[in-house]
């Protein structure tokens, strides 16, 4: 009896050594990859931009007579603008640097504006068409927010300055410089709301020179007087888009 028991055990023992050994030669299932979680890129200010803006437009001044000298007042219309603008940003830490170039269409602003003398109204006016603007741009991020100022050169083109004889109808205009160059300082707020587009609004300032102009001898009344265009300056408040061609994460 004792003889079985130890066979049975023995036999066990064997049987329990052999199905180890062939539980050790399956293979082993390998551990699953660790797959990281997906991150949306890092924004950036960085690339260039090319976008379009419409708003309105108040020019501003007043013109002296060599004659009588009296001081007219121009009337201050709001007139609509819209354009386009290109430009390029550099993003460094929180800090955004780059250059800017606009264009901007003026519509009829009516800027004009009149005296009496010996019996006879007469008008001037001085009406801008067209602004364009080359500036530097320094503006502060904060991640899709974007808070800028900027300033450079302006290039006004104008309607030729006109003196009209109310009673009349008669006219002559002045052709001698149609370009008024001047200076220009904005400030505005940016946000990308997405990775490429961004939407805007914007407050800009334009200061202009001077410029005379001398009536022909046989206009009436005031022939030969020089008017003087004085303190014109435009300001321009605008929404705008942009399309961002951003270089992805900084």
């Amino acid at each position: 009896m004792q003889n079985l028991l130890r066979a049975a055990a023995i036999t066990t023992l064997f049987v329990g050594m052999s199905v180890a050994a062939k539980a050790a030669d399956l293979p082993v299932a390998p551990a699953p990859a660790y797959k990281a979680p997906v991150m949306a890129p890092a924004f950036s200010w960085t690339g260039f931009y090319l976008g379009g803006n419409l708003g309105a437009g108040w020019q501003n001044g007043n013109v002296t007579d060599s004659f009588f000298g009296v001081n007219w007042n121009a009337n201050n219309n709001a007139t609509f603008v819209g354009g386009g603008q290109a430009g390029f940003n550099y993003q460094f830490g929180q800090f955004v640097a780059g250059v800017e170039g606009d264009f901007d269409w003026f519509a009829n602003n009516n800027n004009s504006a009149g005296v009496t003398a010996f019996g006879t109204t007469l008008t001037g006016s001085d009406n801008g068409r067209w602004l364009t603007t080359l500036t530097g741009r320094l503006g502060y991020a904060a991640d899709h927010v974007l808070f800028y100022g900027k300033g450079g050169g302006a290039w006004v083109g104008s309607n030729n300055f006109t003196v009209t004889n109310v009673a009349t109808g008669t006219s002559t205009s002045f052709s001698n410089n149609n370009t008024n160059t001047g200076w220009t300082a904005g400030a505005g707020i940016e946000w990308a709301f997405t990775q490429n587009w961004t939407a805007r609004v914007e407050y800009d300032y334009v200061g202009l020179s001077n410029a005379s102009f001398t009536v022909p001898a046989a206009f009436p009344v005031v022939g030969g007087d020089v008017f003087t265009t004085n303190n014109r300056n435009i300001q321009m408040v605008t929404v705008g888009v942009n399309y961002l061609f951003n270089w992805g994460a900084y």
